[in-house]
């Protein structure tokens, strides 16, 4: 448990869902918190996690997901529970609902987002606002959702992830309102007194190597020719390797990105199928420019992150964090995932591996983006 004057943590690896739930309950028993953030494991009974959930914490406002794994107050977890308690004293946190993705139109966004800034408890003159996403992460829905969202949302900064199953890739959920559901998404308006920075970061190099999607079905994220030829065959060429030598792992230590002005925003392969097609984590359409990535030094570009944003909001109190599950990955094969872990354990970081990240409207894959919340006040 950690605790601070505003935010309390805990985290749990018992297995048992009551269990689990009454020892998250004794560290987040302050009768000051008006809100909880979760991430969980989706090894649990979820049906029995829910009642659990709704039992303990009897009238304050439950919110979270499932994950691809934890970001706990100890660093990586696997098969835990995390959670983040906001006093409210110092935070706001209004909750808007999204049961069907698919429906979620202009309006929608425009009515809830309204609605959700009316509802903050706290006064606006010595107040910021951002907010917070996290969605059912095999919606193939992203995309739609958080365009529509970014145009209600306007100049408020937005990030969050796409809820995970374990890296199983079967079924994820979020959830609100006493349960989990899927095909769905929460939107968090976090209104508080101190200081905060939005932002994502990505370590990965561009190469030479170019390709541009010939033909593509965007409704299955699938591409089915780079350069006009069968997108496997050009994708193993540049790589080096024969279609059958194209792992996951090896898809995930070279992923491609989209240029747009100076930065590059990565489009993770998912899978390698059959028929040579290659489907993506992201929305993809014909015409769309790719260029082949490279990872740099994870660990470095994490620390002189922290270091930067700490020189300009002093240090976190805390960082709720969207971490890519592939950069996990990254981490294990390079034989550094306990020295990632001990960097996001120093600072402050909760939070969860993700299916992707969302960041001001962009769908993004293999990136670390959260939110960092200093003790500065606003008005500093």
């Amino acid at each position: 448990m950690n605790v601070s004057s505003s935010i309390v943590t805990a985290t749990t690896i018992n297995t048992d869902p009551k269990l689990a739930v009454f020892e998250l309950a004794t560290h987040l028993s302050d009768d000051r918190i008006r809100f909880i953030l979760f991430f969980c494991s989706g090894s649990y009974n979820l049906v029995k996690l829910s009642a659990a959930l709704n039992d303990h914490f009897e009238g304050v406002e439950i919110s979270g997901c499932t994950t691809a794994g934890e970001i706990t107050p100890d660093g990586y977890k696997r098969g835990s529970i995390t959670a983040i308690g906001f006093v409210a004293d110092h935070f706001s946190v209004q909750l808007g609902a999204i049961r069907d993705l698919r429906s979620f139109s202009l309006n929608d966004a425009q009515t809830m987002v309204t609605a959700l800034r009316h509802q903050s408890t706290l006064d606006p003159s010595v107040s910021r606002d951002f907010a917070i996403t996290l969605v059912d992460g095999l919606s193939i829905d992203e995309e739609i959702f958080l365009a529509t969202l970014n145009s209600a949302l306007g100049s408020i900064p937005f990030f969050g992830g796409s809820a995970g199953d374990d890296v199983n890739l079967a079924k994820t959920h979020v959830f609100f309102e006493g349960e989990f559901h899927t095909d769905a998404a929460v939107v968090l308006l976090v209104s508080t007194h101190y200081q905060f920075e939005v932002f994502t970061t990505h370590h990965l190099k561009p190469t030479k190597t170019k390709f541009v999607v010939t033909e593509a079905d965007p409704l299955t994220r699938r591409v089915v020719e780079l350069n006009a030829g069968v997108a496997a065959d050009e994708y193993a060429r540049a790589l080096g390797v024969t279609v059958d030598q194209l792992t996951d792992d090896l898809c995930t230590m070279n992923p491609l990105a989209v240029k747009l002005g100076d930065r590059y925003f990565v489009r993770s392969v998912q899978s390698v199928n059959s028929d040579r097609s290659l489907t993506f984590f992201c929305a993809m359409e014909a015409g769309i420019a790719l260029t082949l990535m490279q990872p740099a030094d994870l660990a470095t570009d994490l620390n002189e992150l922290f270091l930067d944003i700490t020189s300009r909001i002093g240090e976190p109190q805390l960082v709720i964090g969207c971490d890519c599950f592939l950069r996990r990955r990254e981490a294990e094969i390079k034989g550094v995932d306990q020295s990632i872990s001990n960097l996001l354990q120093a600072f402050k970081v909760i939070g969860l591996n993700t299916y992707g990240e969302q960041f001001s409207g962009m769908h993004i894959n293999q990136t670390f983006t959260a939110v960092a919340i200093g003790y500065r006040l606003t008005n500093e």
